[in-house]
């Protein structure tokens, strides 16, 4: 831990600490790591990393910078992983999918990672192994999991995986979805209506819904100044919705009779819990909606791989230890980011950079004979709510009374001021941050 680090935690840390010391998470990993590089070279064992995302990653980048000589294996199902950091953006044209399309060329090459383009069918936690579709068996000493979230449609009569997949795509996994939603959204006749009903917690990325609302906004009043956006919410809050709301005040008319931005929330009738997809009608507890798009994002749970290896309980996550990210359901298997119970911490791609980095720390100690140290984790997340309006939301994290808790007064999202130039400088914020978080995890 780097000198100002120590004594960020040393003292009362604010949320404006926080940004400065977490704003570029390669630089925070570089104090974290830089003095125990050559601490680890003996080690002759192999880590099995199972996804090639945001945790995989940035777990193998790490790992090996805590031990040189460890053997590294990521088993990935695609050859190019798209973020759904920013796919937002590229619904009303901010970006390309292509820029947002990332593959494992770098990890493999200049950190000494065997990489495998395969999909993983099955593991035998007693022997060690994992089985992948093409027949390959691979051993580990150390298994590290890192498989994202899966969809739950079974609480919406008329919706599911074929729906989403063909008239009313979801879009919240990065992808051919994520071009439907955009071209729906220009397809949206003039004075038309579009629902976005957001998914209940927990789910992946808090605030991505609420931003997502924001674009259709600010593209409806460009381009469609008659149309309308109903959130149907089965929540009676969500993540940064002081700041959002202020944003869709001053942007939108939120709470005018000319507002572009209709709120409907879980207390008030917002629940959905049916879909024609023939009529484009939706049914909420209170009253039935008819749109002409609708957008659906659905309740999730801990990816497939997840439930198919039985990390998985009957919370539909996977329970680990919070120091180290050890499952509490098979001994020397780790899980990372959106698929666990991390309590307060929030299921967000930084959310599983910190996680992995500490989890290589871990696992690199438990492989020296060592116990891990203290666990500290981070999470900062800008949002748009427009494409020059900018909201944040960051904190430190503590293991405390057994659960991974907010570190002091870290915890904190953007002030609400006058000052007109503090939504552009976290939308400039936000940009830049992208730009160096993927150079932290893929590069």
């Amino acid at each position: 831990m780097s000198r100002l680090e120590q004594q960020t935690f040393d003292r009362k840390i604010t949320r404006r600490d926080l940004v400065k010391l977490f704003g570029a998470s390669a630089v925070a990993a570089t104090g974290i790591f830089g003095a125990s590089n050559k601490a680890f070279a003996q080690s002759a064992a192999h880590v099995v990393v199972l996804g090639g995302g945001v945790g995989g990653s940035t777990f193998a980048k790490y790992l090996r910078f805590a031990d040189p000589d460890v053997k590294i294996t990521i088993i990935e199902q695609y050859p190019e992983y798209i973020t759904c950091l920013r796919s937002n953006d590229v619904l009303v044209g901010m970006h390309t999918l292509d820029e947002l399309t990332f593959n494992l060329d770098t990890i493999r090459s200049k950190y000494n990672v065997n990489v495998i383009i395969d999909k993983v069918v099955g593991a035998d936690f007693d022997q060690k192994t994992v089985r992948t579709q093409k027949g390959e068996v691979v051993s580990y000493d150390k298994l590290v999991v890192s498989p994202g979230i899966d969809f739950v449609y079974d609480n919406i009569e008329g919706f599911n995986e074929q729906v989403a997949d063909t008239t009313h795509p979801h879009a919240y996994k990065a992808g051919p979805q994520t071009l439907k939603l955009k071209q729906q959204l220009e397809n949206l006749p003039q004075g038309g209506t579009a629902i976005v009903a957001p998914p209940q917690n927990p789910f992946r990325c808090p605030p991505g819904p609420y931003e997502r609302i924001s674009f259709f906004a600010e593209y409806l009043k460009k381009h469609n100044p008659t149309g309308k956006v109903i959130v149907l919410d089965p929540k009676d809050r969500f993540t940064k919705d002081v700041p959002f709301k202020k944003a869709w005040e001053r942007l939108y008319g939120y709470k005018t009779d000319n507002s572009l931005i209709e709120w409907v929330s879980g207390s008030d009738g917002g629940q959905v819990t049916r879909l024609d997809p023939k009529t484009n009608q939706v049914q909420a507890m209170v009253e039935d909606f008819q749109a002409d798009l609708i957008n659906i994002i659905p309740n999730q749970r801990a990816g497939k791989l997840a439930q198919n290896l039985d990390l998985a309980d009957e919370s539909g996550w996977c329970p680990i230890n919070r120091h180290t990210f050890e499952s509490m359901r098979h001994d020397e298997v780790y899980v990372l980011g959106d698929s666990t119970i991390a309590d307060a911490m929030p299921k967000s791609g930084y959310s599983a950079n910190s996680q992995a980095k500490v989890c290589a720390k871990a696992v690199a100690d438990t492989l020296k004979g060592e116990s891990p140290g203290r666990a500290i984790y981070s999470n900062v997340c800008y949002s748009l709510a427009g494409q020059n309006y900018g909201v944040s939301i960051a904190a430190i994290y503590e293991v405390r009374d057994g659960l991974i808790q907010p570190k002091g007064d870290s915890a904190g999202v953007s002030p609400i001021t006058d000052k007109p130039a503090q939504p552009i400088l976290e939308a400039v914020y936000q940009k830049n941050w992208h730009r160096e978080f993927v150079k932290d995890v893929f590069s």
